[in-house]
């Protein structure tokens, strides 16, 4: 049985997840949604990859938003 046919962030990084969002909203739309001093001070994809994967209430926020920004269920 296939338990992740129904998780919309299913067979996407958290590179891929990021970089839609910043192409959609921008550092400071981010940030803005995210409160996360890594999209506001000097940010890049990679520091905030970085943060992110140390940080997991940071990284649920973001997913939650990729979600609400991209899927329509």
């Amino acid at each position: 049985m296939n338990t992740q046919q129904n998780n919309p962030l299913h067979g996407l990084t958290l590179e891929k997840i990021l970089t839609q969002l910043v192409e959609h909203y921008g550092w400071q739309g981010l940030h803005q949604r995210v409160k996360v001093n890594c999209f506001a001070n000097d940010p890049s994809i990679k520091s905030s990859l970085k943060f992110l994967r140390k940080t997991p209430w940071a990284r649920e926020k973001v997913e939650a938003l990729y979600i609400s920004t991209f899927t329509h269920v």
